[in-house]
Formats: C-alpha cells, structure tokens, sequence
C-alpha cells in the first residue's frame, strides 16, 4: 500500500475515533440523565451537532477503511462547511449559556471545539483541490437548510426547539426567520470562502 495513501486513511481514522467518541459520550450522559436510551437517541437526533458529527464519524469511517473508490471532494467540503458552522453558532450564540459537566461536559468540547480544528484540518492536507464549482455553496446549504425546517417543524409538533434561536414560541416568528436568514447567508458566504481557498490551493498545486 502506497504511503501516500496510508498517511489520509490514518488521519481519517483519527478523525472518525474523535467523532465517535464524542457522540458515545454525549449519548451516554443524556441516557444516564433521562433513563432511557431511546429517548436518548430521539432527543440528541434534535441538534444539529449531533447530525453534524455523525456524518462526519460515518464518512471518516469509510474513508479510513479505504473506502476511497469515488470522489469525496465536494462532500468533504460540505462537512467542512457544517462543522465550521457548528463551531462557530456554538462560540457565538450558545457558549454563554450553555455549562454542560461530567461527561457532558467532554463530549461538548469534541463536538463543538476539537471537531470544527479536525475536518478542516484534514481538508487543507489532505483533500484534492479544484473540484468545486461556483453552485456548490447552494449544494452544501441543502444540509443546514433541511435540518433548520426539520427542526421547526419538530418543535412545533413537540414544542421543544433544540436552540433558543430557533425558539418561535419564546422569541416570535419574525425574529427567527431573522435568526434563519443570518445564519443562511454566513453559510453561503463561507461556502464562497471556501470556494475561493479550493481555488488558490487549486492553482498553487498546479505551479508546483
């Protein structure tokens, strides 16, 4: 096995061991608080950490066990994007109020800190460069968009929301859907940011 191809699986697989990880321990102090692991299980599938983290543990995983017969670029790219907004919502929006302990607490820096620093990281060393193109930041907002109407629409079934921002009952429809809009346009924008990086990148590895 060529060692060029070694050195991505192994950092891939660090990636998916960190992922994992920190979902089994968040899974496992909000199972040990509510006392049951199904409820468990439908009450963390309300974040978008959580979806966030299992994607990336999933495709990480594939991409460890040389899984590599398709090109992952744009996908990767996508995470990236997500995980970047992950940890940039939770250092804004939620860190203030949010004071998780024990193994909540581990599983908080994972998800929200060492994550968004791990799948950029691989991205920048180990993901071809040049493959996006200018409509894929509309691709990649698919993901946050879908979960954002997936996530009102369980609130309002259940009339719990997963993030104040998303609090229609307490903070009003117009005020969300301000909450929303921002939160679409950083995504688009830094889906262009990473667009125009791809790029230079692109171009500095060609005059090599």
């Amino acid at each position: 096995m060529r060692i060029g191809v070694v050195a991505p699986r192994l950092a891939a697989a660090l990636v998916a061991a960190v992922a994992w990880a920190g979902i089994a321990l968040q899974f496992y102090a909000t199972s040990s608080h509510i006392g049951s692991a199904a409820k468990a299980l439908w009450l963390l599938a309300d974040y978008f950490t959580i979806l966030a983290n299992f994607a990336i543990a999933v495709v990480f995983t594939g991409i460890a066990l040389g899984r590599d017969d398709w090109d992952r670029s744009r996908l990767l790219a996508g995470l990236t994007l997500a995980i970047l907004l992950v940890g940039i919502v939770y250092a804004l929006l939620l860190r203030a109020s949010d004071h998780p302990y024990g193994l909540g607490q581990a599983a908080n820096v994972i998800m929200h800190l060492i994550m968004p620093i791990l799948v950029p990281l691989f991205w920048l060393t180990h993901v071809r460069k040049g493959a996006l193109r200018p409509g894929d930041p509309f691709v990649f907002a698919a993901f946050p968009l879908l979960y954002l109407a997936y996530a009102l629409g369980r609130g309002e079934a259940e009339g719990r929301y997963p993030y104040p921002f998303l609090n229609v009952a307490k903070i009003g429809l117009h005020r969300t859907l301000a909450n929303l809009g921002a939160i679409g346009l950083g995504f688009l924008l830094g889906g262009y940011a990473l667009l125009l990086l791809d790029w230079l990148l692109s171009g500095q590895a060609r005059r090599r």
